[in-house]
């Protein structure tokens, strides 16, 4: 009935012409150093380096937006109309980037025109992508529905060669219905929430991640899954948009150069495997990638890849995770990837990469993702740098609110899509499931099939199924949260996390946390997220005082790892976020609160521990 009056009204209505809003950044609560110089053409870089093609353009920059008032808008399009505001994409409507900076933005409309490069071959499909948005998108072209992608954490391919113009602009028109944890609605959305409180933060809506056109054959990839182990066995499956068997044909080069060492051919849509001799092994200390082309058909792609075996293992009597058949102790943070500018979106590479440097040069060789999942730059920049990746599932709301069991499949089905798009990422090395048990179902503890399936999509990773809470057994970790004191393979424990668990690798999945309150310039600006800074875990008043702190729980830590069982540990965290105060940088990326030396001395004493657990040692293999 609301939607039949708003149709009969607006048809009541004199039309006036909609002045649009021109674009210019909203001031945010806090600024980073990149805040303005995104300008309007952002991240120019190409979006997807794993499956390269040498013909793209970028549909990034600035489009027009406006707020919808429900689903119903979607059977009436505004096709050929002036949307209300210019926005930038990708962006969050709710981050002082977008232009926007928004609240409750549940149903969105956003609006561009392209052209197709008259250069590109007229007898090829032009393919429309989009990285990831913030959560359904209805996607029109030409005026006509082109495609439906469910999920805001994943990327989806539309085939727009139908819908196009034979010549000039063509009008892209996009619908996002994103009701983040609105109502009774139960799906993954990490950290996001309406009414951000302390550890949960301000969402994200609408196009936050890269859009991009390619030409590419009418058969063409459509996904490259490639495995490369420390023995020198690749495995490829170049899936096609025909589902046919094609000739496949890979060539790796020595890494750095064009100079091929070999190729090897197959077919398309089924695994086949091959051997190159003696490769250079991926690891933190050294990241060696190999380049790859390959070639299906008529379509080629560039990629690369990094030979590297992650697995469990007995060392010495202790149940281990290993890289390479070697034991490895990871250590990294809590990597919550939020900004106070772009919210998920960082504001450009360099940005994004600094968080990632600052990392590398304390001495961390792993970060774990936090119920978010990044752009394939992100992973690729890890790959790259050698920095191992744990990769959680973004997880549904907290555990006071369970998925039935349609929710249930749904969120299965995207922790599928996690999987597939991501598990030829080098670097990362692990899966988690749950995260302290929200969202997680507890009757017939489902978690032991949500492990089975991840295995069975990947054999090549660990599995932390239930970081934190809830663990029932499932999965290689027995994962142990606890702040600020670590308790890591350690014979105590405390509630709500279990007692350790000999079978599986022995590992402190969040500890730490002490928090160093700033001045006003460098903190959140919002009164609410101020008010919740005193539930930090810990607050050291003086940077001194959180350096002694943070030296007595990597102590603790280092001394678990030699009298105990632990074998690896994430700090809480990379960055402030909001009203959370206990990040190494703050939120505007402009304090760095470590005493370098010290932690670096710190960090490699926990690798010297590890080490010394491991001489003498005797291995054995589940």
């Amino acid at each position: 009935m609301y939607f039949i009056l708003a149709q009969i009204v607006s048809l009541l209505l004199p039309k006036i012409a909609v002045a649009q809003t021109p674009y210019a950044v909203k001031t945010p609560p806090l600024t980073t150093n990149w805040t303005y110089g995104v300008g309007t053409n952002p991240w120019p870089e190409y979006p997807r380096p794993r499956l390269q093609r040498s013909h793209w353009q970028s549909l990034n920059g600035i489009w027009t937006y406006q707020n919808a008032l429900s689903i119903n808008e979607t059977v009436n399009p505004p096709f050929g109309k002036p949307l209300q505001n210019e926005v930038l994409v990708p962006s969050c409507l709710e981050s002082g980037l977008s232009g926007i900076q928004g609240s409750y933005l549940i149903y969105s409309w956003f609006r561009t025109n392209f052209t197709v490069p008259s250069s590109w071959p007229s007898n090829q499909a032009v393919l429309l992508n989009f990285e990831a948005v913030d959560y359904e998108a209805t996607v029109f072209i030409n005026g006509k529905q082109a495609g439906f992608h469910r999920g805001g954490y994943f990327h989806f391919t539309i085939d727009a060669t139908n819908y196009l113009k034979a010549e000039g602009n063509n009008e892209l028109l996009v619908f996002v219905h994103d009701p983040t944890d609105s109502g009774d609605n139960i799906i993954p959305i990490g950290k996001q929430t309406l009414n951000p409180s302390h550890i949960f933060y301000r969402p994200c809506s609408g196009i936050w991640q890269s859009v991009w056109i390619e030409p590419a054959p009418a058969t063409h990839i459509t996904q490259l899954d490639v495995a490369a182990d420390m023995h020198g066995q690749v495995s490829v499956t170049a899936h096609t948009s025909g589902n046919s068997s094609v000739p496949v044909k890979v060539t790796i080069y020595e890494p750095g150069l064009e100079t091929a060492i070999g190729s090897w051919n197959g077919i398309s849509d089924t695994i086949f495997q091959f051997t190159v001799s003696s490769p250079k092994l991926w690891s933190p200390d050294s990241p060696t990638l190999y380049n790859m082309s390959v070639v299906v058909g008529s379509d080629q792609a560039r990629s690369y890849t990094g030979f590297r075996t992650i697995s469990k293992g007995t060392v010495n009597g202790v149940t281990r995770s290993l890289l390479n058949g070697k034991f490895i102790f990871q250590f990294g943070t809590l990597d919550q990837g939020f900004w106070p500018d772009g919210l998920y979106t960082p504001p450009n590479r360099e940005a994004m990469l600094y968080d990632l440097k600052i990392l590398k040069s304390l001495g961390f060789n792993m970060l774990r993702k936090h119920i978010k999942v990044e752009n394939d730059l992100f992973y690729q920049a890890c790959d790259q740098m050698g920095l191992l990746l744990i990769q959680d599932m973004p997880s549904l709301r907290t555990n006071t609110n369970l998925p039935n069991d349609a929710q249930q499949a749904e969120f299965t089905r995207q922790l599928q899509l996690l999987i597939n798009q991501h598990k030829s990422f080098t670097s990362i090395g692990t899966w988690v499931i749950y995260n302290e048990g929200w969202g997680q179902r507890l009757q017939g503890y489902p978690e032991y099939g949500l492990t089975d399936l991840v295995r069975s999509m990947d054999p090549t990773r660990l599995i932390d199924t239930t970081t934190g809470w809830h663990d029932h057994g499932a999965g290689d970790f027995s994962d142990n949260h606890h702040y600020a004191n670590p308790q890591c393979g350690t014979p105590f424990y405390s509630i709500s996390s279990s007692p350790y668990d000999p079978k599986r690798i022995g590992f402190q999945g969040e500890f730490g946390g002490t928090g160093n309150n700033v001045s006003i310039e460098h903190l959140w600006n919002v009164q609410e997220a101020i008010n919740t800074i005193n539930q930090t875990y810990e607050i050291d008043e003086t940077l001194d005082a959180w350096n002694y702190r943070s030296h007595s729980l990597l102590e603790e830590l280092r001394q678990q790892t030699e009298m105990f069982s632990c074998s690896g540990g994430v700090w809480t965290q990379t960055t402030d976020v909001e009203g959370e105060v206990n990040g190494l940088l703050t939120y505007d990326r402009r304090i760095l609160r470590p005493n370098i030396t010290q932690w670096r001395n710190d960090i490699q004493a926990l690798y010297n521990a590890a080490a010394a657990r491991g001489r003498n040692l005797t291995m054995s293999y589940p």
